[in-house]
């Protein structure tokens, strides 16, 4: 029997930007360890998987090594691709049973909201592999349960980072959060994703970084409704906002290609 798979760029509008993310539709869900390998064989940052679950869909997300518990742009292709092959109506929202609860997105014109958990970030000393991997002074450094958040001077910084990467997969949980505010008029922040633990360098643009970068900004800025660029070489825009144990996150989506497996 063969599988499309279907490969979309999120949190962009343009093709070859954004972040792409492999998206398998099944009738039934499979074996985890077939989902591994099918996830290493596309060798995106991220895989998500899809099958009927009660009224909405069981979901699923693999890097090319492992079973990861939240991502935000896959999630974004998921509902995308429900809708654009007319799985879902517009008007119908996707429902997603996932490792880390029931997550919803909705259509919001060309946009697609996420309702996703807030992650709470507190004030911790900092290991010297984080100072070394990243080669700069944090303003402030914190942590969630399962990764690193730091403030820099400014958005020159984050933008003009260059990471020693082995040094960063010693730290602790292996994924950091670089932040700053940001310079340019149509965002507020801004920030790069870097998991080299998870066999990702960076990440071009992470949804569910912006799950701790929502409320992180809003305790600062005063404002609940804000807009995150993340500065990889592709790029992309996330609209967040911060609902007390909730997020809501908004980005676009593109489909690039699609991919018919035969085995």
């Amino acid at each position: 029997m063969s599988v499309r798979l279907h490969v979309v760029d999120a949190f962009t509008s343009q093709p070859f930007s954004g972040n792409p993310a492999g998206v398998c539709l099944l009738p039934v869900e499979r074996g985890a360890e077939w989902m591994q390998l099918v996830a290493r064989e596309l060798n995106l940052s991220e895989t998500a998987f899809l099958s009927p679950v009660g009224q909405g869909y069981r979901l699923r997300w693999f890097t090319p090594q492992t079973e990861i518990d939240l991502c935000g742009h896959a999630t974004l292709a998921s509902a995308h691709i429900l809708w654009q092959t007319g799985v879902l109506s517009a008007e119908a929202p996707a429902v997603f049973a996932t490792r880390s609860g029931e997550l919803t997105c909705r259509r919001d014109g060309a946009w697609i909201a996420m309702d996703f958990p807030a992650i709470t970030v507190s004030e911790t000393p900092a290991p010297e592999a984080l100072f070394a991997g990243l080669g700069v002074e944090p303003a402030w450094v914190g942590r969630s349960d399962c990764r690193w958040l730091v403030e820099v001077a400014d958005a020159s910084t984050v933008r003009h980072l260059r990471p020693t990467f082995a040094r960063l997969a010693q730290v602790p949980s292996g994924s950091v959060i670089v932040t700053a505010v940001s310079d340019e008029p149509d965002s507020d922040f801004v920030s790069r994703y870097f998991a080299p633990g998870m066999g990702i360098d960076e990440d071009p643009v992470t949804g569910s970084a912006h799950c701790a970068l929502a409320p992180y900004w809003q305790a600062r800025l005063g404002r609940v409704e804000l807009v995150g660029r993340q500065l990889s070489a592709r790029g992309g825009t996330v609209r967040c906002a911060a609902h007390g144990d909730r997020v809501l996150l908004g980005g676009q989506a593109i489909t690039v290609s699609q991919v018919e497996m035969l085995v």
